[in-house]
């Protein structure tokens, strides 16, 4: 997991210069425009090997590569994909038997499985190995005769194969309506787990809504928002307070990017907005503004924030800071049919 390590470097873009001269410059210089840049954003481990499975299945394979759902929940990477030949779908069953498929980060139900066997699939499982982990904790507490209460949105594909490990005793939660329509008999063994890519915050207010109505009900054996989604949202925590405008870069169904607009405005920042691209910045969140934070979510490339702080610096915006607040090394290796051959002595 990255090691937290509080630091701040500064690094600076051109600013854009300007003809003026003393009172003018004096006024300039006191209304300076910066850029916080939060750091760790963009890529995680998970998503890093996710997008490279579908490289290197491409690379060995070619197109046509089905993948099912998309590879990880932003625009610009699918669209990249499917200029490459990769046809995205939602249900295995739309796959040509025989056919070589992806399956996306977040994970599939065995049901999905055993439907690509029926069809004879070649599959590569691009799943993120923090949300394997979830699974595997969903089959353990089944087997010990455990109630299990996840907490997660409706509908996310990350829970839809979460659930599916158990979909007999797996309840979904997503707030406090959802736990007040759970009843279990007195004596009933229960468990929460979560979704990955919640907030922190976010889930200890549904987990101490469970105690108050359950309080026998465990807590997971470890923590299951992953190391990503926290540290992006600790970044997000440390820039808010500085700044008028916070500027997300992720996709609207990409759940731990709208979490951290979610963050930046619960800690500070005045204003927040989720943007795919820099042409979606809207030149009115800058009016009158001298501060503005730019992250991205776990599953964007970062050209997309460079190209956000491209228009940033166009506008004025030409100092910025990047503030760290973790450094993360982890890295997660491709599925097995994918690696490099050893090669032999």
């Amino acid at each position: 997991m990255g090691h937290m390590t509080a630091s701040t470097t500064e690094t600076t873009v051109q600013p854009a210069t300007d003809a003026h001269s003393g009172a003018d410059a004096t006024a300039i210089a006191s209304a300076a425009k910066k850029v916080y840049l939060a750091a760790p954003r963009g890529y995680c481990a998970g998503v890093d090997r996710a997008v490279e499975t579908v490289e290197k299945a491409l690379e060995k394979h070619g197109a046509p590569l089905y993948v099912r759902k998309e590879i990880v929940h932003n625009k610009h990477v699918v669209k990249t994909f499917e200029d490459r030949g990769v046809i995205f779908v939602d249900e295995t069953t739309e796959i040509p038997h025989g056919s070589n498929v992806v399956f996306s980060a977040h994970g599939v139900s065995p049901a999905v499985h055993e439907e690509a066997r029926q069809l004879e699939l070649k599959t590569f499982d691009a799943t993120c190995p923090l949300v394997t982990k979830v699974h595997h904790e969903v089959k353990r507490f089944a087997k010990q005769g455990y109630q299990i209460v996840l907490i997660g949105h409706h509908g996310h594909e990350e829970v839809e194969g979460t659930a599916g490990e158990a979909p007999d005793i797996v309840h979904l939660v997503d707030g406090e309506a959802d736990v007040n329509a759970l009843e279990f008999p007195e004596d009933t063994k229960l468990v929460w787990l979560s979704q990955t890519t919640l907030s922190v915050d976010e889930t200890m207010s549904t987990v101490k809504l469970l105690r108050e109505k359950f309080p026998h009900i465990q807590d997971p054996p470890s923590d299951d928002i992953c190391y990503a989604t926290q540290n992006r949202q600790v970044a997000v925590k440390a820039i808010a307070p500085k700044v008028e405008q916070m500027i997300v870069v992720g996709s609207q169904n990409s759940s731990n990017s709208k979490r951290l607009v979610e963050v930046a405005l619960q800690h500070g920042a005045q204003d927040a907005h989720l943007v795919d691209y820099a042409e979606q910045v809207d030149p009115a969140w800058l009016e009158g503004v001298t501060s503005v934070g730019v992250t991205s979510g776990a599953s964007v490339p970062e050209i997309l924030v460079r190209g956000v702080l491209e228009l940033l610096a166009e506008k004025g915006f030409g100092e910025v800071e990047e503030v760290t607040t973790a450094t993360e090394d982890l890295i997660f290796s491709l599925p097995r049919e994918l690696r490099p051959a050893r090669t032999q002595k």
